[in-house]
């Protein structure tokens, strides 16, 4: 095998001033040049005297293998793209078909890939500066890709609050992904989000249109189309689309002093640790409001609310409140704990239901991999596979058991002791419950819990 080199070139939008000098270096340096046809001719002018290779919009593949055998015969290949050639272009099924045919980076071929400006740098830089913060980009190609995925992918990004670009938004033959798309972001975005739609940026038939999110799959939208989508923060004035950094949550505008309690320099006080005292203040503030309800008002799952008010030892007590975190595998010891507690409630969630049960804590068992709860009227059955942490819980005078969640954090299940006709714990079944507490989980502490039943500790 002759020593060969294959180039990914990512020349940018198309024109020349936006190429980078490696782009043009590498296509000079190149013996042959290959790319679909449309790029081809964005960079004809660079291309006298080479041998040049076009392939059709569905070959990329053969683009890959043609980039190959050319380097064996000791070639300089230039496989080009416009935009970046990592990113939804050619270098990653290029490096599937070299690694399938045994190349490593030790062979004889070299290979480099070299950067370009992709479409959404080039659509933004058009518009304003909409990609400022955090955002990310979906493809709504479903040739390749099935479209649950990329459906479960929108919804996530809109649900994060990224500013979302949307590549391959329509073909000729594609023309409902768009729309489909529209209906999934307006499930948690306003409808007057800010959206560009940016048709053959730094081309000769460059577009623009500056809409919103429920007028966006109206607009003239083809396969040359980016189309970028606001967060909740995006806004559009004098014509430009812009996404703040975020300077005014913790400077008295983008000029002046400080806010109260934030450091230039700093985390803000809402940061990861203001985040967990954050969550203890409401806590404190809103005694009325169960730990559900205080992860519904914050938007997260109710493991993180869990983690705040536990603290990093997974261990504290805020004002009546103690959160204890136990490990999954204790759930057998837990169980045999539980059947001291007596009569308890049972909220189950699954998908978009919730079943709320009242039974003995003898009646559960653990078996086969399940928690099961066998009774003349219902079954209950737990996957324990769900069940990722777990947690000891008493708020007050208000509930004491303990709550599972699952991997993602979410709510999955709790069990906590009911009260009598005077709202109380029997004295039987809180002295039990507390005994599981200082037993079972991360150590045996003592714990000073204020809340009825509770002065014993």
């Amino acid at each position: 095998m002759k020593t060969g080199k294959i180039l990914m070139v990512g020349f940018g939008p198309g024109a020349t001033e936006h190429m980078t000098y490696r782009a043009r270096a590498a296509i000079a340096e190149a013996d042959v040049v290959i790319g679909y046809s449309t790029y081809i001719k964005l960079v004809q002018d660079l291309l006298v005297g080479k041998e040049i290779i076009r392939k059709g919009m569905t070959e990329e593949i053969d683009r890959c293998v043609e980039a190959y055998e050319q380097a064996c015969q000791g070639k300089t290949v230039a496989l080009i793209s416009s935009g970046d050639i990592g990113i939804y272009g050619m270098a990653g099924p290029t490096y599937e078909v070299l690694l399938q045919a045994g190349w490593t980076p030790e062979s004889e071929i070299r290979v480099e890939v070299i950067p370009g400006a992709s479409a959404l740098n080039a659509c933004a830089s058009l518009v304003g500066a909409p990609l400022t913060h955090d955002f990310c980009s979906i493809s709504l190609s479903d040739l390749l890709t099935p479209w649950p995925v990329i459906a479960q992918r929108l919804r996530a990004a809109a649900r994060g609050d990224f500013v979302i670009a949307l590549y391959n938004p329509k073909s000729g033959r594609r023309t409902q992904q768009i729309v489909e798309a529209q209906r999934l972001l307006l499930e948690y975005r306003s409808p007057r989000t800010p959206v560009a739609v940016v048709k053959s940026a730094y081309r000769r038939r460059q577009n623009i249109q500056l809409v919103t999110l429920e007028t966006m799959a109206d607009q003239d939208i083809g396969m040359l189309t980016t189309v970028l989508i606001g967060n909740s923060s995006t806004f559009v004035r004098a014509g430009l689309m812009v996404t703040p950094r975020g300077y005014t949550n913790k400077y008295e505008g983008l000029t002046g002093e400080t806010k109260p309690g934030e450091q230039a320099g700093r985390s803000l006080t809402l940061g990861l640790e203001g985040w967990h005292e954050f969550v203890r203040v409401h806590l404190q503030t809103h005694p009325d409001h169960s730990l559900r309800q205080v992860a519904d008002h914050f938007d997260t799952p109710l493991a993180q609310i869990m983690e705040a008010v536990a603290g990093p030892l997974g261990d504290a007590t805020l004002d009546g409140i103690v959160i204890r975190h136990f490990a999954p595998e204790e759930l057998e010891c837990l169980l045999q704990e539980m059947r001291q507690w007596g009569k308890l409630r049972a909220v189950v969630r699954h998908g978009g239901a919730v079943a709320e049960l009242l039974f003995h804590a003898r009646d559960l068992t653990l078996k086969s991999g399940r928690l099961n709860l066998i009774h003349e009227h219902f079954h209950l059955h737990v996957d324990v596979s769900s069940l990722a942490h777990g947690w000891f819980v008493c708020q007050k005078a208000r509930q004491a058991g303990v709550y599972f969640t699952d991997s993602h954090g979410e709510f999955v299940a709790s069990f906590l002791l009911t009260k009598n006709g005077e709202g109380q714990w029997s004295a039987e079944a809180w002295k039990s419950f507390y005994g599981s507490l200082t037993t079972v989980g991360t150590g045996n502490e003592d714990v000073q819990i204020n809340g009825n039943r509770g002065e014993e500790a």
